[in-house]
């Protein structure tokens, strides 16, 4: 059982940075590709970003050039670094684990275990 804990969530004024950490714990069945993926305000869960065991990234197109996604072996931690943030990149942000076969790297049903989320607010 892999559990996820996000945090770093905040409130910013748009141009801002934030920097998500998710500790990752337990054992993580399939591949080792972790992700982060959004829920804005009144739309359905998107994939912003993945990083698979040998460091390849994955991101959506909104996001390119302006969101990071790292890992930390030593901790076990997924990070999301978040660079000129706009107002559409409001809302709760999940790391995610537990890659399933079949699905792309950013399909919101690739991953089979999530965080409880962290609320990032940009005005």
């Amino acid at each position: 059982q892999v559990q996820l804990v996000e945090s770093g969530g905040a409130s910013v004024e748009s141009g801002g940075s934030l920097r998500l950490s998710c500790v990752v714990s337990g054992h993580s069945r399939g591949s080792n590709c972790v992700g982060w993926y959004r829920l804005p305000p009144g739309k359905g869960r998107e994939g912003i970003a993945t990083i698979d065991a040998g460091g390849t990234t994955t991101y959506t197109e909104s996001v390119k050039g302006r969101f990071t996604i790292s890992k930390d072996k030593s901790k076990n931690t997924l990070h999301l670094s978040m660079n000129s943030l706009k107002a559409e990149d409001t809302g709760i942000y999940y790391c995610a684990a537990n890659r399933r076969s079949g699905y792309d790297k950013l399909d919101v049903r690739a991953y089979a275990s999530w965080g409880q989320g962290t609320q990032v607010t940009v005005s």
